[in-house]
Parts: C-alpha cells; sequence; structure tokens
C-alpha cells in the first residue's frame, strides 16, 4: 500500500520544504508535489496544511530509567521546598497504604529550587517522614539519592562501611552514614534492591517509548545496562523480545555501559557491539565520568566557586580511561562519555587523542553533555572532531546557577552549543533528569533562556529553529552512524515524521515549548495520536 501525505507544510530537514510524500511501506518513495503524489498512491491523506517534519531523535537518554520513573513517586512537582516535599511524601504514603519494610522509592527532588533551606535531605530529614518504611529519593539530576534511617538499617550500611571508588557517602563527626550517597556509592543502596525480571525490563521499556511517541521521538539513545542490578544481556532480551511481539515503538541504541575490563571485554568477545536488529542497536561504549553541575560532582580542574571544599568526582583515573577506550577503539565500538565538568572532559580528551593520533575519528567517538567547557576544550574538540551530544533542555535549570557554581568569568565558556554544533552534534534530554520534550528543548536552543524567560544566557550560543530541528533528527542519526537511513524526509528512508499543532519557523521563539504533538509515525505506522495534552 502507497499512500500520499498531500498540502502539508512539510520540513524535510535536508532539502527544505516541500508540500507531499508517498510512504511505500516503511519507507519514504517520493517527496516533493502534491499531485505527483497523488499519481503515485493508493491511498491519500489530506495534511490540510499541518506542519510536518522527521521524526524526533533524543541522541542521550535512560529510556528503561524513565519507564522505572514511571513508576515511582514524582517528586519535581513538590521540589519549592525541603517542607512541601516531605508531606508530599507523607500524602503518597498514606494514600497507597504503604506497607512497612517495603522500600518506597521516589525521583525529582532539586534542593536549589527550596525556599526555606538550599541544602541536600539527609536520613533525619526523611526519618520525620517515616521510620518504618525505607524510603529511596534520587535527586533530578540522578547523582545523588537520600535514604531513611530505616534504609540504612536493612541494608546495613553504618559507620564501618567502607567507602566506594568513583563516589562518596556523606558522613557525621561520629563516622555515621547521613543517608546521603553520591555517584559510584548510589550502588550501595541501588544494587540490593534493584532486582527485576525481563518481564519488569519489558513493561518499564514499553511505558516508557509510549510517552516518547507523544513528544514526537521515533528514536532514542539510551543508557539502561546500569539502571538495575541485572546481566546486560537480560536488558538485551527484554527489548528483542518487545521487538518480536511488535510492542516496541521506538528505534532504540543503547548507549552500552560497561564501566569495567571484565564487562567490556566480555560484552565484545561475545559479539555483543555488533548486535543489529530492525528496531534495537547496541551503540557506543558508554562511560560515566563525573557527576551534574547541581550536585556539585561534576569534575572541574578548579574548586567550586561557591564551595571551594568541593571539586567534584572522577570516576575513573586516567589510565581506567584509557584502557576502556584504547580497547572499544581497537574493536571498532565507538565511545560516548558523560562529562559535565571540565577537568572530567579534559581527561577524556586526552584518551582521545591517544587512540587517534594520526587518524580520522571515523567511529565518532564523542562526549556526552560538554557543559563546562573552556577555549582549550573546544579547540581540542574541533581537533579531533569529536561528537558533542548536548542537553538544550538543561539550560532551563542550569542558567539559574551557573555563575554561582563556577563565577561569572568561567560561565562565559559554557553551554557552548553554537560552537559544537559548528563542529558536530546532537540533541537529547538525559532523561528523566528532564522529560523528553523535545520542543522545550529546542527552545532552550533558541532562546538561551529558562522556559518562563529568565535569560538569555551567552546569547552568541543560540542556535537558529533550523539548526535546532537538525540537532535533534539528522544530527541524531549522525550520532549512531544511522544517517543513510533515517533523519530526514527524503526518498528510501524510514518513513519517521510527526505532525505537530504549529509551525516553529512561525511562532514567537518563547513559545515553541508549547507547540504540541499530534500525531507520530515510525516506519510509515502511526505509533501516537493526540488524544489529550501531555501532562
Amino acid at each position: 500500500m502507497k499512500t500520499a501525505y498531500i498540502n502539508g507544510k512539510i520540513y524535510t530537514i535536508t532539502h527544505g520544504f516541500c508540500e507531499a510524500f508517498v510512504v511505500d511501506d516503511t519507507k519514504f518513495s517520493y517527496v516533493g508535489k502534491s499531485d505527483e503524489a497523488l499519481r503515485k498512491a493508493d491511498e491519500v491523506i489530506d495534511l490540510q496544511g499541518q506542519f510536518v517534519t522527521c521524526g524526533f531523535n533524543d541522541s542521550h537518554m535512560h529510556l528503561l530509567g524513565y519507564g522505572h520513573t514511571l513508576e515511582m513517586i514524582n517528586l519535581a512537582k513538590c521540589t519549592d521546598s525541603m517542607a512541601h516535599l516531605k508531606e508530599a511524601v507523607k500524602a503518597y504514603i498514606q494514600e497507597k497504604n504503604w506497607s512497612s519494610g517495603v522500600f518506597l522509592r521516589g525521583r525529582g527532588w532539586n534542593n536549589d529550587y527550596f525556599s526555606d533551606t538550599q541544602r541536600f535531605l539527609n536520613r533525619y530529614d526523611l526519618d520525620e517522614v517515616s521510620l518504618d518504611i525505607p524510603l529511596v529519593l534520587t535527586r533530578a539530576c540522578g547523582h545523588v539519592c537520600v535514604v531513611n534511617t530505616k534504609a540504612l538499617e536493612i541494608l546495613g550500611i553504618d559507620k564501618t562501611t567502607s567507602q566506594v571508588e568513583g563516589g562518596h557517602f556523606d558522613v557525621d563527626e561520629m563516622g555515621e552514614p547521613l543517608g546521603i550517597f553520591r555517584e559510584n556509592a548510589m550502588s550501595l543502596i541501588y544494587n540490593p534492591i534493584s532486582k527485576v525480571s525481563v518481564a519488569d525490563l519489558k513493561r518499564m521499556i514499553q511505558s516508557a517509548c509510549e510517552k516518547l511517541n507523544s513528544y514526537g521521538i521515533t528514536s532514542c539513545q539510551t543508557d539502561d545496562f546500569t539502571n538495575f542490578n541485572v546481566d546486560f544481556r537480560d536488558v538485551i532480551e527484554a527489548y528483542k523480545a518487545l521487538e518480536k511481539e511488535g510492542r516496541l515503538s521506538v528505534k532504540v541504541n543503547q548507549q552500552c555501559q560497561l564501566p569495567t575490563m571484565a564487562l567490556l571485554s566480555d560484552f565484545v568477545e561475545n559479539g555483543y557491539h555488533q548486535l543489529k536488529t530492525n528496531l534495537y542497536k547496541n551503540g557506543p561504549l558508554k562511560l560515566l565520568g563525573d557527576g551534574s553541575l547541581g550536585a556539585r560532582t561534576a569534575f572541574l580542574s578548579y574548586p567550586y566557586a561557591d564551595d571551594e571544599k568541593a571539586q567534584g568526582i572522577s570516576c575513573f583515573s586516567q589510565s581506567q580511561l584509557d584502557e576502556l577506550i584504547s580497547y572499544a577503539h581497537q574493536h571498532n565500538m565507538p565511545v560516548a562519555v558523560h562529562c559535565i565538568g571540565d577537568g572530567m572532559m579534559k581527561m577524556v580528551v586526552e584518551s582521545y587523542r591517544k587512540v587517534l593520533a594520526n587518524q580520522p575519528n571515523n567511529l565518532r567517538h564523542g562526549i556526552v553533555h560538554c557543559q563546562i567547557t573552556d577555549e582549550e576544550l573546544l579547540q581540542a574538540f574541533e581537533a579531533l572532531h569529536l561528537h558533542a551530544y548536548i542537553q538544550p533542555i538543561f539550560l532551563d535549570y542550569d542558567i539559574t546557577m551557573v555563575e554561582k557554581r563556577l563565577g561569572h568569568e568561567k560561565a562565559q565558556k559554557t553551554y557552548a552549543f553554537k560552537t559544537l554544533y559548528r563542529i558536530e552534534a546532537s540533541g537529547g534530554s538525559d532523561c528523566p533528569v528532564e522529560l523528553p520534550n523535545v520542543m522545550q528543548g529546542i527552545q532552550c536552543a533558541v532562546t538561551r533562556k529558562t522556559l518562563h524567560g529568565t535569560g538569555p544566557f551567552v546569547v552568541s550560543e543560540a542556535l537558529s529553529v533550523e539548526e535546532a530541528l537538525n540537532l535533534f533528527t539528522l544530527k541524531g542519526a549522525y550520532a549512531s552512524l544511522e544517517e543513510k537511513e533515517k533523519g530526514s524526509i527524503e526518498v528510501g528512508k524510514a518513513a519517521d515524521f510527526v505532525i505537530l499543532t504549529g509551525n516553529p519557523f512561525k511562532v514567537n521563539p518563547m513559545d515553541l515549548g508549547k507547540i504540541e504533538v499530534k500525531e507520530t509515525y515510525m516506519n510509515g505506522q502511526q505509533v501516537y495520536a493526540c488524544s489529550h495534552k501531555n501532562q
């Protein structure tokens, strides 16, 4: 069946605007004029002037983590004060009639938004919520979690517990844990309580995919292997099973977090780095280099301006990075390393210099986030032609605190999205750190303001609407070496497209995030139709 979509305002990404296209099974077979499309089709859909563009690609997120978060208590809506957060968790416990001794998990709190205090929660704050129910509340950034005394008792964590390499848990003057766990130390909490089945993984993946479709996302690049204390094979099995059952509605490129040589060599020696199905592909080696700026765990080359005792956390030594990146490169496996702080980024750049000496970056090795840059790092990006996986939506929060963390002068070279775009970059959300709302990400990329209008921040690094749409479509496909298969509305490419409620080129830039998704199509099949506004 050949279906013609006519009379649209269709932005192709690569060749400007057209008014029609034809979908033959799963691919675009014609792109151009309505009258010609009519002659080539068996079925006709009149777009009636609606704006259509390529399906969106979120180039870095945590799809499985998003699905898991959808099953937690959502703390993002009660982050205005610590007191409000406590009352919200108490109300949730009462409403759900939560059982004593059963772990209750939540995510989304952000102390920087608290009006009553801006410190982290600790065990004693959560003890005020419950002494019987073990609580695990994860900060919005995902790099810090806080637990109450009951959780510490059940998990056997006390003053005799050793610190974890690449992480840290806070203690009081007596050496007793305060319930605050940062970076790799969160494994002390998560590993014992994160035992799930393949059926659980499938359920969470499917619910997350449905939400992604509602934001127009047809492709994503996701970091899933370390969400739970499971073998990476179980995660792969869950995806493959959903695809076989016809229940996988997003094309998934796995950013394979394999933080040790034992895991990485096992993965490669068994051929998993070459695994690709129609909808699922194992992509780059993903390494979590440091933490987040909000939590002051991003590894800087200097102390934080608002806490001179803090410089962040480096999750790897230089020799560890060199070994892992070199091994992946030798086996033709791309690498993508989470780096927010400039200190971590400089270490990773050094590793890339070693493997890319006198050769092009054909594997498209890159860095995820790339937030705290300086002139030296931007020059290194260009010299090595590294791919930057950036998240414009981060500006919505980070504008409010980046100068506090770094000082005014250093902040002026950060979030250098225009510079990185000119080298090579793609756009994502880091969901569930932020919602995977692509249009809101595009708004922040274009305006360099928060969604409510604070700013602009370093306006010279703003993108045009055209560049921002490219960032979330073709550039995402390029990041996963799939630009010949998808990422634009062109003959022979996958028929992934989205119908929007407005034209991004015509609205006020501050209204870009208000544009909603009406319909989403993957491989020519409708995977989402709007019946109500996104929540």
